[in-house]
């Protein structure tokens, strides 16, 4: 949990400097985008899980 809201606050604070500098912003500005790097992650985290069971 301690990583996920370092995680949280890192993020806020690049966001916030992106948006002083008036750059875009380093993520999808659509929620399907997000979605769609939430997909990524646990296609990554089913293989490591799936691995052992198919490559024994």
């Amino acid at each position: 949990m301690k990583d996920v809201l370092l995680s949280l606050i890192t993020g806020m604070i690049v966001g916030f400097l992106f948006a002083v500098f008036r750059l875009p912003i380093p993520a999808p500005p659509a929620f399907a985008g997000i979605m769609g790097i939430v997909g990524i992650y646990l296609g990554f985290k089913l293989f490591e899980y799936v691995q052992p069971i198919i490559f024994k």
